[in-house]
């Protein structure tokens, strides 16, 4: 699976720098100079970083073979994207990538299954998007709730108050 790390922007300056909108919490690591990354479409790339800085808080980026700003806006719009088995796993058992929990099943803890993780939303707190018949739920993605994920069985298990899966369920 590919996950978007970035998104090339608007040239900046003459000498074909380039301003990246940020995807990824570790953009140091991953828009190193020497990196090479794959693009969205992928007839742009793959794109070799010559140099990386930071004006105030945009990240500019100086790729190989692109010298102009002419050749940078060509750029413009294009993704920058990584193999998602790259990405080395967690240290603390209890942290996931989203990418991890994305097409999970889901059940309760009574073992009944009541549908698939189709998105995880970072607003405030993370919360579990699950596609359950043709209704959407959030489940708020904490260990009262989702006491169990299990990669492995391709499952987490919920703890389902009453309402929290059924939003028409009277409590």
């Amino acid at each position: 699976m590919q996950l978007v790390v970035g998104r090339i922007g608007r040239p900046h300056g003459i000498r074909g720098e380039v301003t990246v909108e940020v995807r990824t919490d570790e953009p140091e690591s991953r828009f190193t100079p020497g990196a090479s990354l794959i693009t969205d479409p992928a007839d742009r790339g793959p794109l070799i970083i010559e140099g990386m800085r930071w004006h105030k808080t945009i990240l500019l980026l100086r790729l190989e073979g692109v010298g102009s700003r002419e050749e940078a806006e060509e750029l413009r719009d294009t993704m920058l994207v990584i193999d998602s088995a790259d990405i080395p796993l967690p240290d603390d058992p209890d942290e996931f990538y989203d990418h991890q929990l994305i097409g999970l099943s889901v059940v309760t803890s009574e073992g009944e299954t009541v549908g698939e993780i189709i998105d995880v939303r970072h607003h405030g707190q993370d919360l579990l998007v699950i596609q359950r018949g043709g209704d959407e739920v959030l489940v708020p993605f904490v260990k009262a709730l989702v006491p169990e994920v299990d990669l492995a069985a391709k499952r987490v298990v919920v703890h389902a108050p009453p309402g929290l899966l059924d939003p028409e369920e009277t409590v």
